[in-house]
């Protein structure tokens, strides 16, 4: 049968008389994320599921907030590292902090479902790590990290390192109070994923190729893959790494020094601002008790 075509059908009705249509072809697709909700559940209409996320999102949200206004108020820099199971994330990080540990404090908070094993990886590189299991949950939210936050309390001026639970779908939705999301892809899953998942690599501000070693071995189109996430998301940066040779690394620690860096200014700029609206408050309050006397 050629491409395109329906197959016909006949079937008899309860009243003896037979009926003939046509199928559709059977690679069509059924769409069930076409609604306002950009999903389906059954027995629930599209407006009861937006109005449900939207309250969820709201409430994390403001959960976010209070969590950035934490952050920043001490100089924090805080990173979401999101990513399909077995990207390399944590490799990805104990290399990171290998590198970095020696000129600015680094925590780490992991999200798993269930062990911690990834945590005792941390740990072993000397920083301090703090594990969320989320059960069946499928991702971090901003209130488990600000419990995270109140348990470990980094230092001032430092780096945060939150890995999210291995899943390109429900954590692209959940803001964590971080300063930049963080998308790590391996170039063993293959070059459509900015395609399939596109909703993670909008969030993103930089999408790290990882295990570019293994090229060599692998049909994975390099080009495609950044052609199909800038697609998605044209401001997104891209840098290639290796978490086995350190290949990319410079650039991706560089990467990480100039948020630092931002950070730190906006920090002083802040504290200046507010010494100085201080001094004014004190001279207005010394020129009006002379204005008294």
């Amino acid at each position: 049968m050629g491409a395109g075509r329906t197959r016909g059908h006949v079937h008899r009705h309860a009243d003896g008389t037979w009926h003939s249509h046509d199928h559709a072809p059977a690679d069509e697709s059924l769409h069930y994320g076409q609604g306002p909700a950009g999903a389906d559940v059954p027995g629930m209409s599209q407006a009861r599921m937006v109005k449900i996320e939207q309250d969820i999102l709201a409430k994390n949200d403001g959960y976010a907030a209070g969590n950035r206004s934490w952050l920043q108020d001490r100089g924090i820099l805080a990173l979401n590292l999101v990513s399909s199971p077995g990207s390399g994330k944590t490799s990805l990080l104990v290399r990171t902090i290998e590198a970095l540990q020696a000129r600015v404090p680094v925590a780490v908070i992991e999200g798993d479902q269930q062990t911690s094993f990834d945590a005792e990886r941390i740990r072993a590189t000397g920083a301090p790590a703090l594990q969320i299991n989320t059960g069946k949950g499928c991702h971090l939210d901003a209130r488990m990290v600000g419990h995270a936050l109140e348990k470990m309390v980094p230092p001032d001026n430092s780096l945060l390192l939150i890995e999210n639970v291995g899943n390109l779908v429900c954590p692209a939705a959940f803001d964590l109070g971080e300063a930049a999301k963080v998308v790590v892809l391996s170039v063993t899953e293959g070059e459509d994923k900015p395609l399939k998942y596109p909703d993670m690599f909008a969030a993103a501000s930089l999408m790290l190729i990882n295990k570019i070693d293994l090229l060599p071995y692998l049909s994975f189109d390099l080009d495609k893959t950044i052609e199909f996430a800038l697609r998605v998301n044209p401001r997104l940066q891209v840098i290639q790494v290796s978490a086995t040779t350190g290949a990319g690394f410079d650039a991706w620690l560089g990467w990480i020094d100039a948020r630092l860096a931002a950070l730190r200014v906006a920090r002083d700029e802040t504290i200046s601002t507010l010494r100085a609206r201080v001094k004014a408050l004190e001279a207005a309050l010394d020129a009006a008790r002379a204005a008294k006397a």
